[in-house]
């Protein structure tokens, strides 16, 4: 079974987030869908290891934050590769309280929906929770981010606790690549990291010291060399 072939189902990219009490989480989603639209309601799958899933079981509301397709990845990255158990994910990012009080991340947000839970689904490893919308805005206009131009072109990659985490096979290249510990992305000299300042064919021992993993924000010496 060829089970890449869910890579052809369409996704976007959003920020799901939470509250408990007076405490804030959110993270990085891509398995988001309408269910109806008399009463609007939406579904969103989310991994019970998350921190986000104890927020969202305890509080019964969510937000989601509809990327737009400019978004930096290292903003996707605070929300996508990091925990809130370690660190306050909103402490450099701009949102608002929305009607429930869970918080509503405004940055490179294109448009944000509020909804309270009204049912969840065990499925295994994840909970599928459906929430009825309460509140709903369009910030700005632009295209979103899909989940496949976050791959294809952002380079993005999917951390093991995403609902479309398929465990990928090393890729012979002809040029020495390096991998981030933390989050897997790998750095390919021929393409370099134009938006964090790294020309194309800039070789990995030619990057500033103090350069970061565009995704997760890993130092330099978090990287190891990709073995062929």
């Amino acid at each position: 079974m060829d089970v890449k072939a869910l890579y052809k189902l369409s996704y976007g990219l959003y920020i799901i987030s939470s509250r408990k009490e007076d405490k804030f989480n959110g993270q990085i989603a891509n398995t988001l869908f309408q269910i109806t639209s008399e009463p609007p309601t939406v579904a969103v799958s989310i991994n019970k290891q998350n921190l986000t899933h104890e927020f969202i079981h305890n509080s019964r509301v969510f937000t989601v934050s509809i990327l737009s397709k400019d978004t930096p990845m290292n903003f996707i990255g605070n929300f996508g590769f990091k925990s809130g158990r370690d660190i306050n994910k909103f402490a450099r990012v701009n949102y608002k309280q929305g009607k429930t009080g869970a918080p509503v991340v405004l940055d490179h947000t294109l448009a944000y929906l509020e909804a309270r839970v009204i049912n969840e689904m065990d499925v295994g490893t994840h909970t599928i929770f459906t929430g009825e919308l309460v509140d709903a805005a369009a910030l700005k206009s632009g295209e979103p981010m899909t989940y496949a131009y976050y791959h294809e072109v952002k380079h993005g990659t999917a951390p093991k606790t995403a609902p479309t985490y398929i465990k990928e096979e090393k890729k012979v290249s002809k040029t020495v690549q390096y991998r981030c510990t933390v989050c897997n992305y790998i750095y390919n000299p021929e393409e370099g990291d134009p938006d964090g300042g790294i020309a194309p064919g800039t070789p990995f021992e030619e990057i500033p010291d103090d350069w970061v993993c565009p995704v997760c924000g890993a130092s330099k010496d978090q990287f190891e060399k990709v073995e062929e």
